[in-house]
């Protein structure tokens, strides 16, 4: 009669003696840790249009997954091979809404390959190196924020004197768009503002032949 262990000769019940509980606990505790690092890292540094939690969480995922794979795959040549296998015919149709968003998902993926190959030492300096710097030019403002100005006016008159009051309150004007129908002229003007002050936009809608004068931030992709 066959025993449990005669069915499983082909080298099943060997596989499953070389799994080691320890390393394996050890490697998912690490990948948890530099998991939430990322999250945090990414909650702090974020600067898009809106915040989600689920991609947040996500990156944590991300390291435990990989990192779950990476200690099958280096445990087993065959298992490896049929790994690259199954992985390349998976597809994602997630749409990726900011650049930086890249960065995180592969520092997550990165992490959980260097972990699941065992080098926990590296992971984490790396991690920390990288956080480090993302944190630093995240905070760190280079330039002042361009906003965009656009004035509705009845004529050229109240053109001119809008144009004089904009430029002598912003510290930089430049004229992106003009567009003149029957109804009066359109002004779109990108501009820098003098210490964030604002209040110059009511005095240009107070202007005699100015219908509307409206503020908006720019970052160059949205604006809000």
């Amino acid at each position: 009669m066959n025993t449990f262990q005669d069915i499983f000769k082909s080298g099943f019940l060997e596989s499953v003696t070389e799994f080691s509980l320890v390393d394996t606990l050890v490697g998912m505790a690490f990948a948890v840790a530099i998991g939430l690092f990322i999250f945090v890292v990414y909650k702090k540094t974020f600067a898009g249009v809106m915040y989600s939690t689920g991609f947040a969480m996500t990156l944590i995922g991300l390291a435990l997954v990989t990192t779950l794979v990476i200690m099958a795959v280096t445990s087993n040549v065959v298992l490896s091979l049929g790994m690259v296998g199954a992985l390349s015919i998976v597809r994602f149709r997630a749409a990726i809404k900011e650049p930086m968003e890249i960065v995180y998902l592969f520092w997550s993926i990165a992490a959980g390959i260097v972990i699941g190959a065992g080098m926990i030492p590296l992971a984490v300096l790396g991690s920390g190196m990288i956080g480090c710097i993302l944190l630093l030019f995240s905070n760190r403002k280079i330039h002042e924020n361009p906003y965009i100005l656009i004035l509705d006016c009845g004529d050229e008159r109240a053109e001119d004197s809008a144009m004089a009051i904009a430029r002598e309150a912003v510290a930089r004007l430049s004229v992106k768009s003009k567009t003149v129908n029957a109804a009066g002229i359109e002004l779109t003007m990108e501009i820098r503002m003098k210490d964030g002050e604002t209040a110059f936009v009511n005095r240009l809608n107070a202007v005699d032949g100015v219908s509307s004068a409206t503020l908006v931030s720019y970052n160059g992709e949205y604006m809000a």
